[in-house]
This record gives C-alpha cells, sequence and structure tokens, in this order.
C-alpha cells in the first residue's frame, strides 16, 4: 500500500461518505440541510523519532505526560497526520456575526466530529486489512485530556492532553501555528486535524518551515475577532476562550464551537506567511 493509494481512498471517502453531509432530520434549519462539512483533506507522514517529538516533553511545549509515537505503539514505522479542511459554506456563515457561532459551524464542530472519528477508523480499518497494525491514539483508551498537575495537585498546564493533534501535524510537515493556538496549513486553519500511528513503512514529509509561528504574519485579525478578548499579541488565554465554550454548549446542547478566530482572517483558507 503506497502514500498516493491511501490518499486516493481518503479522498473517495469524503466525497462518497454520507457523514460528511448534514441531513435534514438533523439540520438546524433548512439552510443546514444537505451541507457538506468538509473538503478534500492533506497529509502528512512523519518520522516516529523526530526530535520534536522529545521536545514536546519539555514544560514549555505539551509537558512530561506526552506521549511519542514508540509509547503509543512499539512497533510504529509511520506517522500519518490529516487535516480535514471546513467547506466554504461553513467558513463563510461563520464570517458575518462575531457574537455567536453560525449555525454551520456548530454542526461543523458537532457532526464534524462524528465524522472525523469515522473517517479515521475507515483509515485504520484499511491498513489493519493491508496487513499493519495501527491505532488511532486520540481514540485509544490511555488518551487522557484535561488539567496537568504536579505531585502536590497544582495545575501546571490547563486542558491539555498526552496527545495533540495539532503539534503531531506540525511535527509531520502539514503547517505552523498562529496567535489562536490553531494550525494554518496550506488549505488553511478552519478545519479539523487526526493522526493514525501504524507499522506501515512509508515515504516521510520534511518540514518546509523551521519557525512554529511561520505561516502566521501577526496581523491580529485574530485578535479582533474573539468576542470575549481571549486572545493577545502574546498568544490565546484558555480560560476565557472555554468558558464562553460552556456557555455555547449551555444554549445550543449537544452542540457547540466558536471559531470566530478562525474566519474572516487572511489564514482562513491559505497559509499567508508560508514561503513561496
Amino acid at each position: 500500500m503506497t502514500r498516493d493509494e491511501i490518499i486516493a481512498c481518503a479522498k473517495r471517502f469524503v466525497c462518497d461518505s454520507t457523514g460528511n453531509y448534514v441531513s435534514a432530520e438533523s439540520a438546524i434549519g433548512k439552510e443546514q440541510a444537505g451541507m457538506r462539512l468538509f473538503d478534500e483533506p492533506v497529509f502528512g507522514f512523519g518520522h516516529v523519532d523526530d526530535e520534536m517529538y522529545e521536545r514536546y516533553k519539555s514544560a514549555e511545549a505539551i509537558g512530561p505526560h506526552f506521549l511519542a509515537p514508540p509509547e503509543w505503539m512499539s512497533s510504529v514505522k509511520t506517522v500519518i497526520s490529516f487535516f480535514l479542511p471546513y467547506s466554504e459554506q461553513i467558513k463563510q456563515a461563520n464570517s458575518i456575526n462575531y457574537e455567536w457561532p453560525a449555525d454551520e459551524w456548530l454542526h461543523a464542530r458537532y457532526e464534524g466530529q462524528i465524522f472525523l472519528k469515522g473517517f479515521a477508523i475507515n483509515m485504520q480499518n484499511l491498513l489493519i486489512d493491508a496487513g499493519y497494525k495501527s491505532i488511532i491514539p486520540s481514540f485509544d483508551e490511555r488518551f487522557k485530556s484535561g488539567d496537568s498537575r504536579d505531585k502536590s495537585g497544582v495545575v501546571t498546564n490547563r486542558f491539555t492532553s498526552n496527545w495533540s493533534e495539532r503539534h503531531i501535524a506540525y511535527a509531520c510537515g502539514l503547517g505552523t501555528f498562529g496567535l489562536s493556538k490553531g494550525l494554518i496549513t496550506e488549505k488553511g486553519i478552519c478545519g479539523r486535524f487526526g493522526s493514525i500511528l501504524t507499522e506501515l513503512n512509508l515515504p516521510k514529509d520534511t518540514r518546509q518551515y523551521s519557525d512554529i509561528y511561520e505561516y502566521c504574519t501577526m496581523c491580529g485579525k485574530c485578535i479582533a475577532n474573539c468576542p470575549v478578548d481571549a486572545i493577545s499579541s502574546d498568544g490565546k488565554m484558555d480560560l476565557p476562550c472555554s468558558d464562553f465554550l460552556d456557555k455555547i454548549l449551555d444554549k445550543h446542547n449537544p452542540r457547540y464551537g466558536c471559531g470566530k478566530c478562525q474566519v474572516g482572517v487572511p489564514c482562513m483558507s491559505m497559509a499567508p506567511g508560508a514561503k513561496a
């Protein structure tokens, strides 16, 4: 099984799966009925022994609770990271009002997560059926997220996990971070990330950047867009953002999401700071 075969199968799944479209029964309004959630994915294929994973274990990055690929599966040969970009309808709808998320964005965050899981499992099964053990760390029973605490119980890192899809995507060459803590890919910042570890040994990608903010122009548009002032020139503050998401969940349960820092910005659908 080659990289091209994996990518072709993934693109067919995105195109053909009914889960990538909002059904009339689940649509919040008639405008969302039949709406496509994601466009074609982009992929990054990374080394399992990338020095970046050791850096992620530092307190300045993710922390010592981060598990490197071999800690999830000792026989892993390739890290596959993917980005599913949101459709134009979702991005444009969420660019109209900057007080509350658009219904389209609520669907993207909730139904989009359901589709992402199905997409990842489909890829995992594809690899397993070809004879290669493969796991999805973020769906593994060992996956943990929440506040990280030291031995005395003091919170050392808020809203963290032992496997970060954005950081894995960065290591695999998919893009660099922005002020809002989102990852900017060649198809922009609006969308969802996922990853798979596999025994299949595939050709690896080389990162085309050296700085973690290389694709961000620091224009500050995401700062102005945030409805709760959770972003500054120093970056994003997690607590105000999380509190606002809790309010949205109370209002739209089970759906939630905001995404105002990802729309109406230069990096919405491209990487403005990428070198030509």
